[in-house]
């Protein structure tokens, strides 16, 4: 007979395997993720099939850009604030956009020309870093990122108030893993924005994290592969069953499709229906969601896109022209 000791030591032991069978998956798959959206999504993110449609000619007469603010402590935690010349207005809108770059790179410049024509339409702009996942920073997860992008909002609206820009109201938008991270606040972080938040615009970025809809990482048919990833993700070790309530409460931190209700904000979002970075399958549980609670919402597809729109132009422009119809409804310049 087996003695209680022994017992424990037994358990201990294949405690240890199975916490270091997650960590080889987690490795395995955080590296192929990794892999796939920096391959991908810094380039065609930044993809302008229309050339002069979505940029300005930018000097002084449009606007004035204040580089490297500061938010915080964090090495990354620095922002870019486009202002609109002249401050004849009482008040102004924020356009917020976060970068792309699968969590593990890119940077706020990424998006300076887009930046710069939204200001041009007469909005205050801002891009946002954040700390990266990367080998000095193992410890950055989607979840400490978008904690981040929470905090840098009220320093983002004290700068332009210190400019003569005083912010009423917001936006947010973002692509692959800015468009993650935009979801997450204006959906999560809404109720406790300094500012209202109007609307929130976002392409490919992931919204939710069943394995069932991750095919192109064979999480469907691997749930430890699928455990280990989204733990990595969520900056913590995800244990409940999936489709079960415990583990959409473990992991809703860094699930925007979770917080949809019937306040959730009016949306836009772009999808490539070819994605095999971001899974196109995940984004009509979002599209559901936002259906069934009554949101105002447009959903774009790219047919023969990938994670980007690169093989659908006129879906991109239309798209980006979408953005601004969204703006002028929800958030105007008056």
């Amino acid at each position: 007979m087996k003695k209680s000791g022994q017992n424990t030591q037994e358990t201990d032991i294949t405690r240890k395997k199975r916490k270091k069978g997650r960590l080889m998956w987690g490795f395995i798959y955080v590296l192929a993720f990794i892999t796939a959206f920096c391959g991908s999504a810094l380039f065609k993110m930044k993809y302008n099939p229309y050339g002069k449609e979505f940029t300005t000619e930018w000097n002084d007469s449009v606007g004035t850009v204040y580089t490297d603010l500061s938010y915080g402590d964090r090495e990354a935690n620095r922002f870019d604030l486009y202002v609109p010349a002249g401050r004849s207005r009482d008040s102004y809108g924020l356009i917020v956009y976060l970068h792309a770059g699968g969590f593990t790179s890119g940077d706020k410049s990424d998006d300076e020309q887009l930046l710069k024509w939204l200001c041009s339409k007469g909005y205050v702009t801002a891009g946002i870093n954040y700390t990266l996942r990367t080998e000095d920073h193992p410890e950055a997860s989607v979840y400490s990122q978008s904690v981040e992008i929470r905090e840098s909002i009220p320093y983002v609206l004290a700068e332009a108030e210190r400019l003569g820009y005083p912010i009423r109201e917001m936006a947010v938008g973002g692509g692959s893993a800015g468009g993650c991270l935009a979801l997450l606040y204006a959906y999560r972080d809404a109720d406790s924005s300094p500012v209202p938040v109007r609307m929130v615009f976002e392409a490919v970025g992931p919204s939710s994290f069943y394995p069932e809809d991750w095919k192109c990482y064979g999480l469907d048919k691997n749930e430890e592969a699928a455990r280990a990833l989204f733990s990595v993700m969520a900056g913590k070790e995800i244990t409940a069953g999936f489709g079960t309530p415990e583990y959409e409460k473990e992991i809703k931190d860094i699930s925007a499709l979770l917080w949809v209700d019937s306040d959730t904000v009016p949306t836009l979002m772009a999808y490539g229906k070819c994605d095999k970075v971001q899974p196109y399958e995940a984004s009509l549980r979002l599209l559901k969601a936002l259906e069934e609670n009554g949101i105002p919402h447009d959903y774009y597809l790219g047919e023969h896109s990938g994670h980007g729109i690169q093989n659908d132009p006129d879906v991109y422009a239309d798209y980006m022209r979408k953005t601004l119809e969204y703006l002028d409804t929800y958030m105007p310049v008056r």
